[in-house]
Protein backbone atom coordinates (compact mmCIF):
# COMPACT_ATOMS: atom_id res chain seq x y z
CA UNK A 1 0.00 0.00 0.00
CA UNK A 2 1.39 3.56 -1.15
CA UNK A 3 1.57 6.17 2.00
CA UNK A 4 0.09 8.35 -0.72
CA UNK A 5 -2.96 6.26 -0.73
CA UNK A 6 -3.61 6.30 3.11
CA UNK A 7 -5.26 9.06 4.64
CA UNK A 8 -4.43 10.46 7.99
CA UNK A 9 -7.34 8.82 9.88
CA UNK A 10 -6.96 5.80 8.14
CA UNK A 11 -2.60 5.95 9.25
CA UNK A 12 -3.98 6.56 13.01
CA UNK A 13 -6.14 3.45 12.78
CA UNK A 14 -3.51 0.97 11.86
CA UNK A 15 -1.17 2.75 14.41
CA UNK A 16 -3.85 1.83 16.57
CA UNK A 17 -4.34 -1.78 14.84
CA UNK A 18 -8.57 -2.22 16.10
CA UNK A 19 -8.07 -5.89 15.43
CA UNK A 20 -6.07 -6.28 18.38
CA UNK A 21 -8.90 -5.19 20.76
CA UNK A 22 -10.85 -8.57 21.07
CA UNK A 23 -7.42 -9.73 22.87
CA UNK A 24 -7.59 -6.52 25.64
CA UNK A 25 -11.34 -7.44 25.89
CA UNK A 26 -11.88 -11.14 25.97
CA UNK A 27 -10.06 -11.60 29.21
CA UNK A 28 -12.50 -9.05 30.85
CA UNK A 29 -15.41 -10.22 29.33
CA UNK A 30 -14.45 -13.60 30.73
CA UNK A 31 -13.78 -12.06 34.09
CA UNK A 32 -17.07 -9.85 33.98
CA UNK A 33 -18.85 -13.41 33.28
CA UNK A 34 -17.23 -15.24 36.06
CA UNK A 35 -18.25 -12.65 38.21
CA UNK A 36 -21.85 -12.25 37.50
CA UNK A 37 -21.89 -16.37 38.08
CA UNK A 38 -20.41 -15.74 41.43
CA UNK A 39 -22.87 -12.89 42.18
CA UNK A 40 -20.38 -10.12 42.53
CA UNK A 41 -20.75 -8.77 39.38
CA UNK A 42 -20.13 -4.59 39.79
CA UNK A 43 -21.22 -2.57 36.81
CA UNK A 44 -18.97 0.42 37.09
CA UNK A 45 -15.66 -1.75 38.02
CA UNK A 46 -16.35 -3.86 35.14
CA UNK A 47 -16.72 -0.56 32.57
CA UNK A 48 -13.71 0.62 33.77
CA UNK A 49 -11.85 -2.68 33.81
CA UNK A 50 -12.46 -2.87 29.84
CA UNK A 51 -12.18 0.74 29.29
CA UNK A 52 -8.68 0.38 31.25
CA UNK A 53 -7.60 -2.94 29.27
CA UNK A 54 -8.38 -1.33 25.91
CA UNK A 55 -6.27 1.88 26.24
CA UNK A 56 -3.50 -0.17 27.67
CA UNK A 57 -3.46 -2.60 24.32
CA UNK A 58 -3.89 0.60 21.79
CA UNK A 59 -0.83 2.08 23.74
CA UNK A 60 1.19 -1.13 23.50
CA UNK A 61 0.45 -1.12 19.87
CA UNK A 62 1.82 2.81 19.32
CA UNK A 63 4.90 1.94 21.66
CA UNK A 64 5.68 -1.64 19.76
CA UNK A 65 4.97 0.59 16.27
CA UNK A 66 7.83 3.64 17.91
CA UNK A 67 10.29 1.64 19.55
CA UNK A 68 10.23 -1.20 16.67
CA UNK A 69 11.00 1.43 13.91
CA UNK A 70 13.34 2.98 16.17
CA UNK A 71 15.71 -0.23 16.72
CA UNK A 72 15.42 -1.23 13.00
CA UNK A 73 13.38 -4.43 14.10
CA UNK A 74 10.88 -3.24 11.89
CA UNK A 75 12.04 -3.01 8.01
CA UNK A 76 10.63 -3.06 3.94
CA UNK A 77 11.14 -7.05 4.12
CA UNK A 78 8.93 -7.28 6.88
CA UNK A 79 5.45 -9.31 5.79
CA UNK A 80 3.09 -8.19 8.46
CA UNK A 81 0.84 -5.36 8.71
CA UNK A 82 2.11 -1.91 7.98
CA UNK A 83 4.02 -0.29 10.57
CA UNK A 84 2.94 3.38 10.44
CA UNK A 85 6.50 4.51 11.79
CA UNK A 86 8.75 2.88 10.14
CA UNK A 87 6.32 3.21 6.83
CA UNK A 88 6.60 7.19 7.13
CA UNK A 89 3.01 7.17 7.46
CA UNK A 90 3.06 9.34 10.78
CA UNK A 91 6.24 10.88 12.50
CA UNK A 92 8.18 9.33 14.98
CA UNK A 93 7.70 11.85 17.62
CA UNK A 94 3.53 11.99 17.01
CA UNK A 95 3.47 7.85 17.30
CA UNK A 96 5.19 8.37 20.88
CA UNK A 97 3.40 11.37 21.98
CA UNK A 98 0.09 9.59 21.43
CA UNK A 99 1.75 6.45 22.83
CA UNK A 100 2.29 8.66 26.20
CA UNK A 101 -1.14 9.97 26.03
CA UNK A 102 -3.11 6.46 25.42
CA UNK A 103 -1.05 5.34 28.68
CA UNK A 104 -1.66 8.57 30.35
CA UNK A 105 -5.51 8.16 30.00
CA UNK A 106 -5.14 4.32 30.86
CA UNK A 107 -3.54 5.51 34.21
CA UNK A 108 -6.66 8.32 35.00
CA UNK A 109 -9.49 5.53 34.22
CA UNK A 110 -7.16 3.18 37.21
CA UNK A 111 -7.64 6.17 39.18
CA UNK A 112 -11.42 5.06 40.02
CA UNK A 113 -9.99 1.27 40.12
CA UNK A 114 -7.51 2.26 42.67
CA UNK A 115 -10.22 3.56 44.86
CA UNK A 116 -12.10 0.52 44.04
CA UNK A 117 -9.25 -2.01 44.37
CA UNK A 118 -6.77 -0.30 46.34
CA UNK A 119 -2.56 -1.42 46.88
CA UNK A 120 -3.31 -4.57 44.65
CA UNK A 121 -4.36 -2.36 41.58
CA UNK A 122 -2.08 0.32 41.75
CA UNK A 123 0.63 -2.54 41.36
CA UNK A 124 -1.42 -4.11 38.52
CA UNK A 125 -1.71 -0.93 37.12
CA UNK A 126 1.66 0.34 37.38
CA UNK A 127 2.94 -3.28 35.93
CA UNK A 128 1.15 -3.24 33.06
CA UNK A 129 1.77 0.23 32.14
CA UNK A 130 5.47 -0.79 32.52
CA UNK A 131 5.16 -3.95 30.88
CA UNK A 132 3.93 -2.27 27.09
CA UNK A 133 6.08 0.18 27.25
CA UNK A 134 8.95 -2.47 27.54
CA UNK A 135 7.85 -5.03 25.76
CA UNK A 136 9.54 -3.10 22.27
CA UNK A 137 11.27 -0.77 24.18
CA UNK A 138 13.77 0.22 26.99
CA UNK A 139 17.07 -0.87 27.32
CA UNK A 140 16.21 -4.92 27.46
CA UNK A 141 12.90 -4.50 25.14
CA UNK A 142 11.91 -8.02 26.05
CA UNK A 143 9.62 -8.88 23.21
CA UNK A 144 13.19 -8.86 21.67
CA UNK A 145 14.91 -11.64 24.01
CA UNK A 146 12.21 -14.17 24.01
CA UNK A 147 10.11 -12.98 26.98
CA UNK A 148 6.71 -11.84 24.97
CA UNK A 149 4.54 -15.06 25.33
CA UNK A 150 5.43 -14.96 29.20
CA UNK A 151 4.23 -11.34 28.96
CA UNK A 152 1.09 -11.88 26.81
CA UNK A 153 -0.06 -14.81 28.80
CA UNK A 154 0.46 -13.24 32.80
CA UNK A 155 -1.23 -9.60 31.69
CA UNK A 156 -3.45 -10.53 28.45
CA UNK A 157 -4.74 -13.90 30.02
CA UNK A 158 -4.15 -14.04 34.36
CA UNK A 159 -4.03 -10.43 35.07
CA UNK A 160 -6.75 -9.27 33.09
CA UNK A 161 -9.48 -12.01 33.74
CA UNK A 162 -7.91 -12.30 37.91
CA UNK A 163 -7.97 -8.42 37.78
CA UNK A 164 -11.22 -8.01 36.77
CA UNK A 165 -13.12 -9.92 39.14
CA UNK A 166 -10.69 -8.75 41.66
CA UNK A 167 -12.38 -5.10 41.29
CA UNK A 168 -15.68 -6.53 40.94
CA UNK A 169 -15.18 -8.60 44.06
CA UNK A 170 -13.39 -5.66 46.01
CA UNK A 171 -16.00 -3.09 45.27
CA UNK A 172 -18.17 -5.27 47.61
CA UNK A 173 -16.00 -5.07 50.29
CA UNK A 174 -14.13 -2.15 51.34
CA UNK A 175 -12.85 1.05 50.07
CA UNK A 176 -9.25 1.31 48.91
CA UNK A 177 -7.89 -2.29 50.52
CA UNK A 178 -4.31 -2.17 51.50
CA UNK A 179 -4.29 -5.96 50.62
CA UNK A 180 -6.52 -8.93 48.83
CA UNK A 181 -9.99 -9.00 50.98
CA UNK A 182 -11.14 -12.19 51.76
CA UNK A 183 -12.83 -14.08 48.78
CA UNK A 184 -12.12 -11.18 46.37
CA UNK A 185 -9.14 -13.82 44.26
CA UNK A 186 -10.61 -17.06 44.49
CA UNK A 187 -9.07 -19.83 42.24
CA UNK A 188 -11.38 -20.15 39.99
CA UNK A 189 -10.88 -16.86 38.57
CA UNK A 190 -7.18 -17.95 38.43
CA UNK A 191 -7.89 -20.86 36.58
CA UNK A 192 -10.75 -19.48 34.16
CA UNK A 193 -7.90 -16.67 32.87
CA UNK A 194 -6.33 -19.70 31.52
CA UNK A 195 -7.97 -20.20 28.32
CA UNK A 196 -7.81 -16.14 27.52
CA UNK A 197 -3.85 -16.40 28.55
CA UNK A 198 -3.47 -19.05 26.30
CA UNK A 199 -5.44 -17.77 23.16
CA UNK A 200 -4.22 -14.63 23.20
CA UNK A 201 -0.55 -16.11 23.47
CA UNK A 202 -1.40 -17.83 20.62
CA UNK A 203 -1.75 -14.32 18.65
CA UNK A 204 1.71 -13.86 19.56
CA UNK A 205 2.95 -17.29 18.22
CA UNK A 206 1.39 -17.06 15.19
CA UNK A 207 3.02 -13.39 14.52
CA UNK A 208 6.57 -14.55 15.78
CA UNK A 209 5.85 -17.20 13.42
CA UNK A 210 5.37 -15.11 10.45
CA UNK A 211 7.92 -12.62 11.42
CA UNK A 212 10.72 -15.68 12.52
CA UNK A 213 13.18 -14.90 9.69
CA UNK A 214 13.24 -11.18 9.41
CA UNK A 215 13.15 -10.85 13.12
CA UNK A 216 16.10 -13.34 13.28
CA UNK A 217 17.80 -10.90 10.36
CA UNK A 218 16.88 -7.55 12.70
CA UNK A 219 18.80 -9.31 15.59
CA UNK A 220 15.09 -9.70 17.60
CA UNK A 221 15.20 -12.91 19.30
CA UNK A 222 11.22 -13.44 20.14
CA UNK A 223 10.69 -17.16 21.36
CA UNK A 224 10.15 -18.49 17.89
CA UNK A 225 13.53 -17.15 16.48
CA UNK A 226 15.13 -19.27 19.83
CA UNK A 227 13.20 -22.62 19.32
CA UNK A 228 12.14 -22.67 15.59
CA UNK A 229 9.47 -23.37 13.57
CA UNK A 230 8.52 -27.03 14.64
CA UNK A 231 8.70 -25.96 18.59
CA UNK A 232 6.32 -23.10 17.89
CA UNK A 233 3.58 -24.95 16.28
CA UNK A 234 4.14 -27.20 19.91
CA UNK A 235 3.76 -24.31 21.62
CA UNK A 236 0.81 -23.64 19.61
CA UNK A 237 -1.04 -26.69 20.11
CA UNK A 238 -0.05 -26.91 23.54
CA UNK A 239 -1.74 -23.58 24.01
CA UNK A 240 -4.87 -24.29 22.18
CA UNK A 241 -5.23 -27.92 24.46
CA UNK A 242 -5.48 -24.87 27.44
CA UNK A 243 -8.20 -23.23 26.23
CA UNK A 244 -10.15 -26.10 25.80
CA UNK A 245 -8.92 -28.25 28.65
CA UNK A 246 -10.22 -25.85 31.20
CA UNK A 247 -13.81 -25.29 30.76
CA UNK A 248 -13.71 -29.74 30.77
CA UNK A 249 -11.84 -29.23 34.15
CA UNK A 250 -15.17 -26.51 35.76
CA UNK A 251 -17.81 -28.53 34.83
CA UNK A 252 -15.84 -32.06 36.06
CA UNK A 253 -15.17 -29.65 39.54
CA UNK A 254 -19.62 -28.33 39.59
CA UNK A 255 -19.71 -25.60 37.09
CA UNK A 256 -22.97 -26.29 34.97
CA UNK A 257 -22.83 -28.13 31.43
CA UNK A 258 -23.27 -24.76 30.08
CA UNK A 259 -19.75 -23.83 31.02
CA UNK A 260 -18.61 -26.27 28.35
CA UNK A 261 -19.73 -23.65 25.40
CA UNK A 262 -16.52 -22.94 24.04
CA UNK A 263 -16.17 -26.52 22.69
CA UNK A 264 -18.73 -25.20 20.01
CA UNK A 265 -15.50 -23.49 18.42
CA UNK A 266 -13.54 -26.36 18.16
CA UNK A 267 -13.64 -26.73 14.20
CA UNK A 268 -12.60 -23.42 13.59
CA UNK A 269 -9.63 -23.81 15.55
CA UNK A 270 -8.86 -27.17 14.04
CA UNK A 271 -9.14 -25.13 10.85
CA UNK A 272 -6.51 -22.24 12.22
CA UNK A 273 -4.27 -25.17 13.53
CA UNK A 274 -3.91 -27.06 10.19
CA UNK A 275 -2.86 -23.04 8.63
CA UNK A 276 -0.04 -22.79 11.76
CA UNK A 277 1.05 -26.25 11.38
CA UNK A 278 2.25 -26.47 7.75
CA UNK A 279 2.60 -22.67 6.78
CA UNK A 280 5.09 -20.10 7.38
CA UNK A 281 4.55 -17.06 4.95
CA UNK A 282 2.81 -13.89 5.63
CA UNK A 283 -0.18 -14.31 2.53
CA UNK A 284 -1.49 -17.23 4.76
CA UNK A 285 -0.41 -16.00 8.06
CA UNK A 286 -1.83 -12.89 8.27
CA UNK A 287 -5.83 -14.31 8.05
CA UNK A 288 -4.45 -16.54 10.30
CA UNK A 289 -3.25 -13.93 12.93
CA UNK A 290 -6.86 -12.33 12.39
CA UNK A 291 -8.61 -15.97 12.42
CA UNK A 292 -7.10 -16.64 16.21
CA UNK A 293 -8.03 -13.17 17.35
CA UNK A 294 -11.59 -14.31 16.44
CA UNK A 295 -11.46 -17.60 18.14
CA UNK A 296 -10.41 -15.90 21.31
CA UNK A 297 -13.34 -13.92 21.47
CA UNK A 298 -15.84 -16.43 20.12
CA UNK A 299 -14.27 -18.86 22.98
CA UNK A 300 -14.15 -15.63 25.36
CA UNK A 301 -17.49 -14.77 24.70
CA UNK A 302 -19.01 -18.18 25.05
CA UNK A 303 -17.09 -19.42 28.20
CA UNK A 304 -18.70 -16.06 30.11
CA UNK A 305 -21.83 -17.09 28.92
CA UNK A 306 -21.69 -20.23 30.34
CA UNK A 307 -19.87 -19.22 33.48
CA UNK A 308 -22.54 -16.18 34.34
CA UNK A 309 -26.30 -18.24 32.72
CA UNK A 310 -26.13 -20.18 36.15
CA UNK A 311 -25.74 -16.93 38.44
CA UNK A 312 -28.03 -14.85 36.68
CA UNK A 313 -31.00 -17.56 36.32
CA UNK A 314 -30.86 -18.62 39.38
Amino acid sequence: MGTQTVSRRRAWLMAARPQTLPAAASPVVVGIGLALGTEVFAPLPALAALVGALLIQVGTNFANDYYDAKSGVDSDDREGFTRVTQSGLISPPQVRSAMIATFALAILVGIYLVYVGGVPIIVIGLASVAAGVLYAGGPYPFGSYGLGDLFVFVFFGLVAVTGTYYVQAAALATAFPLWLPPDTLPLAAVVASLPAAALSTNILVVNNLRDRETDEAAGKRSLAVIIGYRWSRVEFALLLGMAYTVPVVFWLTGFSLLVLAPLLTVPYAVYIAETVMTRTDGDVLNPALSQVGKLLAAHSALFALGLALPGVLG
